[in-house]
């Protein structure tokens, strides 16, 4: 991904690990024929052997599944710490804030324990915890996915 103001990346992968997990928020953008779709989720992320993973949710049927489920791959984005950084000048306003974006491969998981660890790491993201329990009516008509990353980048400007 080409960044034109370099000054601007983040390219050290625990600010980048840092930026994702201060975010409530992931959107995936799919290319749906001539439309674009974009959609917010809650989400869980994990960084390990250098391989980073978001996971989310969903129920059984809907467009963002058939996406999902057809096309394997999405773009993404994560945002925090937004805030205007006024000025006397209009035009000398700026934005501060720190972002990810990036795009990878989407697998659904299928097992009731695929489900579960990718729900566990979902329900950790949110609360911190990793104490939960799912009966197996919720794994039955739940969706879990896993997108793997296979690009990202950050940038932050203060």
């Amino acid at each position: 991904m080409e960044m034109r103001r370099k000054d601007l990346a983040v390219t050290e992968p625990e600010k980048i690990d840092a930026i994702i997990s201060s975010c409530d928020c992931i959107r995936l953008a799919f290319a749906d024929g001539t439309h674009p779709y974009i959609v917010p989720l809650s989400f869980g992320f994990v960084h390990q052997d250098g391989v980073r993973k978001f996971y989310f949710h969903s129920a059984a049927a809907g467009r963002k599944v058939d996406l999902c489920r057809s096309l394997g791959y999405a773009g993404f984005e994560l945002d925090t710490n937004r805030r205007v950084k006024p000025n006397e000048k209009a035009c000398d306003f700026a934005m501060a804030y720190q972002c990810v974006v990036g795009e990878g491969e989407i697998a659904e998981l299928t097992t009731p324990e695929e489900k579960t660890a990718g729900l566990e790491i979902i329900m950790k993201q949110l609360t911190g915890r990793g104490d939960w329990s799912f009966s197996e009516s919720v794994l039955n008509k739940t969706c879990v996915f896993c997108l793997t990353v296979t690009e990202i980048s950050g940038r932050a400007h203060g």
